[in-house]
């Protein structure tokens, strides 16, 4: 860069809280910084730093100045019973109705529907319920047909059709149902038709159920799991039960509302399992009562020792309080655990960096991107890694190639300028 852009670069530093360093610093390794700024776009355009370090490191000034650790992993882990591909379309619910109302009212204040919201959710619980099908799953597969009940497609909003039934493109627009309650019937029935032999206990009053059986006998029946009507209830629908499905961990995700504390305790009232006492850890973390947190993770781990997510939020609340040493013994039992898990071995390896121990953490980062090849956060940490171990021209690469990652990741971009006034 010429002189003008170092004091451009200069300036931009004072941004990110980045201090210029001063000539007589004795620290055996540069210091760092978190940086808890929120993400954010750009609004000048970015400098480019080139790929090979430009310059001979001034390494007097490297120990004086102060770099940018990108952000640990920060939201607890929810514990799931299975994957998306084993979850089934027969089940109990496990989003509350007071769940499902307030999901739906976040996303669309003022849905296109011929009854109440508290209504149509009723509705759903009442009409799968009967059929032993997951309620807030079904519910959620409405959702996405008529985009929060928005609607805008072929399908009106007066034809209590919640599910695309009949409208098969091209301006059709489907059957028609007299009430809110038939029209939910009519879904569950469909539903039903796919996924089992057994007749609705109500009266059919799905104008397709017949015909899928007479013409479709390779599905009748056949389809056990959400994922699997990818290309059949939707087509291509190559990702319909994931979507509908990540729907449904949206709504019954915990938080520190008192509708997530009735669930969590609803949840320990039907089953004392790691599920609930993991579910009830994350709302009162939510709440910042990190002790309360931490007994339930610790209960959880009493029933299921092997427990990915009580293990894992465990060691969020004792770094939370400051206890580093016990967050560490944690995600060492974690990652032995469940050596798959990227956030484990990242917020180990930020500990194991803010400890200066640089090669365990650089080990740790290494790990995060064999996983995760696209980290740049984990890219950025290693980089510092590198720096500390004096390996200043990989340090340099490293930085380039995070920002080829996330042009936008403002951590990076600090680093980068601290970095480059550091060239003799």
């Amino acid at each position: 860069m010429n002189s003008n852009a170092r004091h451009l670069a200069a300036g931009l530093a004072c941004l990110f809280i980045l201090p210029s360093f001063t000539a007589c610093a004795k620290e055996a390794a540069p210091s760092y910084h978190e940086n808890n700024l929120p993400a954010q776009n750009l609004t000048l355009s970015r400098p480019v730093f080139p790929e090979k370090m430009p310059g001979k490191a001034n390494q007097k000034a490297i120990k004086a100045v102060h770099f940018l650790l990108a952000p640990a992993y920060t939201e607890p882990l929810t514990e799931t019973a299975a994957q998306a591909s084993s979850i089934t379309i027969l089940g109990k619910a496990e989003a509350t109705q007071e769940q499902m109302v307030a999901f739906i009212k976040k996303r669309n204040p003022s849905p296109k529907l011929t009854c109440s919201v508290e209504e149509i959710v009723s509705n759903y619980y009442k009409e799968a319920g009967r059929e032993g099908i997951r309620p807030d799953v079904a519910l959620c597969q409405a959702l996405k047909e008529t985009g929060f009940f928005a609607y805008g497609g072929d399908v009106l909003p007066s034809q209590n059709n919640y599910c695309g039934l009949g409208a098969t493109g091209n301006k059709v627009k489907g059957a028609t149902f007299p009430t809110a309650a038939i029209g939910v019937r009519a879904h569950i029935q469909h539903l039903l038709a796919y996924t089992s032999t057994k007749r609705p206990q109500e009266k059919i009053v799905d104008p397709r159920y017949e015909l899928l059986i007479q013409s479709r006998p390779d599905l009748y029946g056949k389809i056990k799991y959400w994922t699997g009507l990818n290309g059949n209830w939707a087509v291509p629908g190559t990702t319909y039960g994931e979507d509908i499905l990540n729907l449904w961990q949206q709504a019954q995700a915990p938080d520190g509302s008192d509708t997530s504390m009735r669930a969590a305790e609803q949840k320990l009232k039907a089953s004392k399992d790691a599920s609930a006492y993991v579910y009830r850890g994350i709302v009162y973390s939510k709440r910042g009562e990190t002790d309360k947190a931490m007994a339930d993770f610790t209960s959880a781990l009493r029933h299921a020792p092997k427990s990915t997510a009580a293990r894992y939020n465990l060691a969020l609340m004792e770094t939370q309080q400051g206890r580093e040493k016990d967050a560490l013994k944690t995600y060492n039992q974690l990652i032995k655990d469940t050596p798959t898990l990227p956030q484990a071995w990242y917020n180990r390896g930020l500990l194991l960096l803010k400890a200066n121990k640089h090669k365990e953490a650089a080990k740790d980062f290494e790990k995060v991107l064999e996983l995760i090849p696209q980290q740049a956060d984990a890219c950025s940490n290693l980089a510092l890694c590198r720096v500390a171990q004096g390996k200043y021209e990989e340090a340099w690469k490293l930085l380039h190639r995070a920002a080829e990652i996330n042009n936008t990741n403002m951590t990076v971009l600090g680093n980068q300028y601290v970095f480059e006034a550091c060239l003799e």
